[in-house]
């Protein structure tokens, strides 16, 4: 019973070991992989455009900071 549960682990480990080690190795080490370091060292291996961080992702606050909603 406690294998049947554990299938699908093993399952992905021999499919993509890579990945599968790469996901374990930043749960354990809680990486954020939309930080840096590690977003521009997998931006640069996996040949996706970075993009400059700064005002350029967060035009819609315009800078104001917390804002409050209605709900009704």
């Amino acid at each position: 019973m406690f294998l049947q549960e554990l299938s699908p682990i093993f399952q992905e480990l021999v499919q993509k070991p890579v990945a599968f080690m790469g996901g374990f190795a930043s749960g354990v080490f809680r990486l954020n992989l939309s930080q840096d370091p590690v977003k521009t060292w997998l931006d640069r291996e996996m040949g996706a455009p970075s993009t400059p961080s700064g005002n350029g992702s967060s035009d819609n606050n315009n800078g104001s900071g917390p804002q409050s909603i209605s709900i009704d």
